[in-house]
């Protein structure tokens, strides 16, 4: 029996000693791993001020749009493109049947032919009378209505032969051609399709040539000149580049109060770049004190901005200079930086950009 429990204690020793060492090297991989994900960060403070300028969203367009639309009535026989193909231009792009213009030409033709022999008989009418007049075997009145009837022959005459060039602008209203080189970037019917005078059936868009359309309010469009600077941001792509005002409407009657411009956008910058886009745009306008920015304002890069689902926040750097993410409430964009209204003071550091991934509690070192 002695010797069974020395056994038991034997076993027990190892087992606790195999545990032990276990722990150890858990610690020890543990520490490693920590030592090994410590984070480069460099940190940076809330800008305390802004720019003074005018802030609003728009779009990016192209700067040349054509609707294209028939101005006759009739099915649609082909259509041969769709959205998304590059056209050039004077392509075809869609034909109408054009089976009662055909009948219209085809009965102008006979008119002329008519009205043709109608001025060649009164010519010879005329030439005869003119004869028989100068030998005093015709009045003056008889040749006074043989010129009449000549000249009225003559303006039949012309009266068809506009009538041809007439359906013959018809005829070309039937094959629906490409005014410039672009893409299709909207179809709205299909063959067979009745089409009707002004009846939208493709959208087309010059490439590579784009602008920027920004409604401003009337309390601020006072503020805005031709050529002032305008910093955009596009939303989807986080890619800023600077443009000027190129267009002022200074109408709102068609735009629900609001006052279009137009922005011009350097070839630099249309890379990657697609009509549609939306943008912040701050416009470095005629700004006073009344309206300038808050010196309080408390302005981040938004290329610092963490988005999951609907919340938004930035890193920080915790008391034991670890990442800790922090859940901020914000306010509006100025170019590539954006107002932070809570969550961040402006005399707390947050984390710029870092070399590794970010995570709460990850260990870092702030780069100098």
């Amino acid at each position: 029996m002695k010797y069974f429990n020395r056994i038991v204690i034997v076993v027990t020793l190892v087992i606790g000693l195999l545990w032990m060492n276990s722990c150890s090297s858990e610690k020890e991989k543990t520490a490693a791993s920590n030592s090994t994900a410590t984070v480069a960060v460099t940190l940076a403070s809330p800008a305390g001020s802004a720019t003074g300028g005018i802030n609003a969203s728009g779009q990016i367009e192209s700067v040349e749009t054509a609707n294209i639309s028939t101005r006759i009535m009739g099915y649609i026989t082909r259509l041969n493109v769709k959205e998304g193909d590059h056209v050039n231009a004077g392509q075809v792009l869609a034909v109408i049947n054009s089976q009662d213009i055909d009948a219209k030409g085809a009965q102008t033709n006979a008119m002329i032919a008519e009205a043709e022999a109608n001025v060649n008989s009164a010519q010879k009418d005329l030439n005869r009378f003119t004869t028989l007049y100068n030998q005093l075997s015709a009045t003056a009145k008889e040749l006074d209505n043989v010129t009449l009837q000549y000249s009225a022959a003559k303006a039949r005459l012309e009266a068809a032969r506009q009538m041809r060039n007439e359906v013959s602008a018809q005829k070309n209203y039937t094959t629906l051609t490409a005014p410039f080189s672009g893409t299709v970037v909207q179809k709205s019917a299909e063959a067979g399709t009745l089409a009707t005078p002004g009846m939208p059936l493709l959208v087309i868009e010059r490439n590579g040539n784009y602008q920027v359309s920004v409604a401003i309010p009337e309390t601020e469009i006072s503020k805005v000149k031709l050529n002032d600077k305008a910093n955009v941001n596009i939303k989807s792509t986080g890619v800023s580049f600077s443009g000027t005002v190129a267009q002022i409407n200074p109408s709102s009657q068609f735009s629900g109060g609001q006052y279009i411009i137009k922005i011009s956008v350097p070839e630099s910058a249309r890379k990657d770049m697609y009509a549609g886009m939306y943008v912040n745009v701050v416009i470095e306008g005629k700004v006073n004190a009344a309206t300038a920015i808050d010196n309080n304002i408390v302005l981040v890069p938004q290329a610092a901005i963490i988005s999951k689902d609907q919340l938004k926040g930035l890193y920080t750097v915790s008391a034991n200079n670890t990442a800790l993410l922090r859940w901020v409430r914000l306010g509006k964009n100025y170019g590539t930086d954006v107002e932070v209204i809570s969550g961040l003071d402006k005399n707390e550091q947050f984390i710029l950009s870092a070399e590794g991934k970010l995570y709460n509690g990850v260990p870092l070192v702030v780069k100098k």
